[in-house]
């Protein structure tokens, strides 16, 4: 294991900045293949865009896209921890919302919200 290597990749990618860390099933078992893709990309660009992304901001979120979170129904399925959130249907149209709610205000939104488990 090269320690060096690693260590300036996750420098590179402020994995030690980051504050919350969200995975978006874009499995085809839970949802449309096209779906699950478009909400990643509105996922990945409104972080980018708000700076969240990539960054040493006080709201840093790390984003990982996953192939099956084992709900398989319902999805996009979308889980942020460390709240341990899990939010159903989150399709393109909800990843704004979600962003400057969850990400941005530190605030869960209870309706789309079908379980949670805090990670500490």
């Amino acid at each position: 294991m090269d320690r060096e290597k690693l260590s300036e990749a996750a420098s590179k990618l402020f994995i030690e900045q980051c504050k919350r860390h969200v995975f978006l099933c874009v499995g085809d078992s839970c949802c449309r293949g096209d779906e699950g893709a478009e909400a990643w990309d509105a996922l990945k660009n409104e972080l980018k865009r708000r700076n969240l992304s990539l960054s040493d901001s006080p709201q840093a979120c790390y984003r990982t896209k996953v192939q099956c979170l084992r709900v398989c129904m319902q999805g996009p399925i979308l889980v942020v921890y460390p709240e341990g959130h899990w939010y159903a249907e989150m399709t393109a149209d909800k990843i704004p919302e979600f962003v400057e709610k969850q990400i941005v205000q530190g605030t869960p939104i209870p309706e789309w919200i079908f379980s949670t488990n805090p990670l500490g």
